[in-house]
């Protein structure tokens, strides 16, 4: 064949490739803009969110909702949620669920129509989770946009947070979107906000008196009667808190709440004083706010209620759609109002607006108090007042321009929403989160400190044992961090399918588990996490030493098959890494081998085939200690490759060990040293028993003849200084003895 005509089929074969790959691209590219609803809809039965209904009409071109109809009447709209906020679950694609929303804002039905979380695929039944999803029938979306989404009880499933908590964030941030886009409810669409963009200007810091605040604007005041308020119940119309009116003058004040924004330098510099408005800047971290609250009269707008449970239930602050209600750790007394001709109060307090609220002090905003009255012996009724907030334009100053970037205005709010979603869980686990940090730090000064840890055979037994109760019993059974296979499959496919943090911070303790197991791995392998932070080998641990109590026989391998199962979860590993290839909801399946979730997330609470193979391996533990760990564990295969390239060799040996001693070799649980007196790195789980045989000179030969020598060393010391001083008592004899005598 001659050059031209190869050269010739060249390009006509780039060409073909080049044409291929554009109409491919332009493909995927006319599907990723096409609604997912369009997918779902011909599938999901329309009577499933309202039994009366007829159909749905055509996918409105401007918004990707299709109304529902019954008959010729528009009784809602039907969405799915990814087409409105980010879904990205701990798989690393989206959670698809489909939602139908009334006219009067209240959600007709929702439907888990599409995932690929592994939570759910093993170990939790797709049923539990559709229950769970469908249960949103009914919520009120006029009532989640007025409270920032707060309005409803979240409910959680054991073992899948993270997949619910996306669920959850999911279903209310996009009906919000839905409803406000539409007018639901007597939501106001979403127009633009041409009014001029503005901040607040810390330059600002004239001081001035209390009338002149109050008349400008800077505080603001809500004031009721006893009159007033028994009106308001009567006016509500419950029989029973009508009957229970205040029984005082009409006139009396029931309650004369003011409000200010403090954090603005001129009113916190005017009702605070110099000094105190010191001190609250250095209480204030960087975007955080306050205002100060000042009441008086029969009512309080404090209750009793924050010193139980920590929080101000009769009081909130609402700026749009986020609310926020404040908690003991936000607020601060204050003695006296600093302001010239400033009346006295019963209850003045400074309340901090955390920064992840997202409160603009530049927008108006309102102060709700909560007015209860009691018609029970345990029963309340309530109304609510509003307090309205609008900081005065002298205050403000205008923001810098900044040109707009058209394609990435709800790609950053559906970030900030998804950034704020696992912040509010990292904070909700503060305790936890400081439990699991004092466990790392107990575990890393034990390693580093091994020596002096490992001195006492008996103190060393006692913490090893109640560490790996923490760990199954705080860790696994209490907090679910169970680290596994199936996270490493998770995190292989949303590098595949577009990387996110906010997938895997969702869940702060595993988050923090496979960092520091990331860091162990460099300084010590595997064993940091599979010897000490691993629940189910806790739980095999744990159970093998029950067993040993009771006498129960304890079974060694030949060293000879004991090395040849060693590779058995090296291969299953590699068959799990092949099929996550090929599938990954196949390879999660058949990631059930381990028994995790079983035995930990789910605590046996599970369908019998499951929970009989978890107690075979468990009673299989009890003969061979840590049975799975070292024949069949895929993360342990997993981790044992990485661990290859640690720094250092932190267990020390001795040249005699191996040959001839082998007490290391008989005594180690996992028979991870070979009788050439070698640590095969990729089978110890550092349990440090090789480090306490190391000084014992009871056990150990070479300590036992250390010291042995150091006794022979004595007893001749002994033995001279004996002999020097009868020496020396022939050379002086006592006073009163001549030395014929002696």
């Amino acid at each position: 064949m001659s050059k031209s005509n190869i050269l010739s089929r060249l390009l006509f074969l780039l060409s073909t490739l080049a044409l291929g790959l554009i109409l491919s691209v332009s493909t995927a590219s006319a599907q990723t803009n096409r609604p997912v609803l369009e997918k779902f809809l011909s599938k999901t039965d329309v009577q499933l969110f309202a039994p009366e209904a007829s159909g749905y009409g055509d996918i409105q071109q401007d918004l990707p909702v299709a109304p529902i109809y019954q008959d010729q009447d528009l009784i809602g709209y039907a969405f799915v949620t990814s087409d409105f906020v980010g879904t990205t679950g701990y798989s690393g694609k989206p959670i698809h669920v489909m939602a139908a929303i009334d006219l009067e804002g209240k959600l007709l039905g929702a439907e888990l129509v599409e995932h690929s979380e592994p939570i759910v695929l093993i170990g939790i039944p797709d049923s539990k989770i559709k229950k769970l999803t469908a249960s949103y029938k009914g919520l009120d979306v006029v009532q989640e946009a007025a409270q920032g989404g707060s309005a409803h009880e979240l409910d959680i499933i054991s073992g899948a947070t993270v997949t619910i908590m996306i669920i959850d964030d999911s279903i209310v941030r996009s009906a919000i979107k839905v409803a406000r886009a539409l007018g639901l409810g007597g939501l106001s669409t979403e127009a633009k906000d041409n009014s001029p963009q503005r901040e607040l200007n810390d330059d600002e810091s004239l001081v001035s008196d209390w009338q002149t605040m109050s008349g400008d604007g800077s505080i603001r005041r809500l004031t009721l009667d006893v009159g007033q308020i028994n009106e308001a119940f009567v006016q509500a119309g419950d029989p029973r808190a009508i009957e229970r009116p205040i029984e005082k003058d009409p006139e009396t004040t029931f309650i004369d709440m003011h409000a200010a924004l403090v954090s603005a330098p001129s009113i916190g510099l005017s009702l605070l004083g110099e000094a105190e408005y010191g001190n609250l800047q250095s209480w204030l971290d960087e975007g955080e706010h306050a205002i100060l609250i000042a009441g008086r009269g029969l009512y309080s707008f404090k209750g009793s209620g924050y010193v139980r449970g920590g929080i101000f239930d009769r009081i909130q602050l609402i700026q749009g759609d986020i609310s926020v209600r404040f908690h003991d750790k936000n607020h601060r007394r204050l003695g006296e109002i600093a302001a010239d001709g400033a009346p006295s109060f019963t209850e003045l307090d400074i309340f901090r607006i955390p920064a992840n609220a997202e409160f603009d002090p530049a927008k108006p905003w309102r102060l709700q108090l909560l007015a209860h009255r009691e018609v029970g012996p345990v029963e309340k009724t309530f109304l609510t007042f509003d307090l309205g907030y609008k900081l005065p334009e002298q205050y403000l100053k205008p923001l810098p321009k900044v040109a707009p970037v058209a394609s990435a205005v709800d790609t950053n709010d559906d970030d900030a929403a998804r950034a704020a979603l696992w912040q509010r869980i990292w904070r909700d686990k503060q305790f936890e989160i400081t439990v699991l940090g004092v466990m790392l730090a107990v575990l890393t000064a034990t390693f580093f400190f091994q020596k002096q840890f490992t001195r006492n055979a008996r103190f060393f037994y006692w913490f090893r044992m109640s560490f790996l109760v923490v760990t199954l019993v705080f860790l696994g059974w209490g907090q679910n961090a169970q680290l596994s296979i199936v996270n490493l499959m998770a995190l292989g496919a949303s590098l595949q399918s577009g990387f996110s943090w906010d997938a895997f911070l969702l869940d702060p303790l595993v988050f923090i588990l496979w960092f520091s197991v990331a860091a162990a791995l460099l300084f010590w392998g595997r064993g940091a996490f599979c010897g000490w932070l691993c629940p189910f080998g806790a739980l095999q641990e744990i159970t093998n030493q029950i067993a040993r109590f009771f006498k129960v026989p304890q079974w060694e391998l030949p060293w000879g098959l004991h090395e040849r199962l060693w590779p058995l979860k090296y291969m299953i590993f590699l068959g799990l890494f092949g099929l996550s290839l090929v599938s990954i909801p196949m390879a999660e399946q058949y990631a059930e081998i381990e028994p995790f979730k079983t035995a930990i997330i789910l605590k046996f609470d599970r369908a019998w085939p499951f929970v009989v193979f978890a107690t075979v391996l468990l009673g299989a533990g009890l003969f061979i200690e840590r049975f799975y760990c070292r024949y069949l564990c895929p993360l342990g295969a997993a981790l044992a490759i990485p661990g290859r390239i640690r720094m250092f060799d932190w267990l020390k040996r001795y040249k005699e060990c191996g040959n001839p001693c082998q007490t290391c070799a008989n005594e180690c649980f996992v028979q991870a040293i070979h009788p050439t007196g070698e640590i095969n790195p990729n089978e110890c789980l550092s349990c440090l028993h090789c480090q306490v045989l190391y000084q014992d000179d009871q056990k150990c030969p070479v300590c036992i003849k250390q010291r042995k020598g150091r006794e022979r060393r004595s007893a001749n010391d002994t033995a001279s200084k004996a002999a020097m001083e009868a020496l020396l008592s022939k050379k002086n004899p006592p006073q009163g003895i001549s030395k014929k005598e002696s």
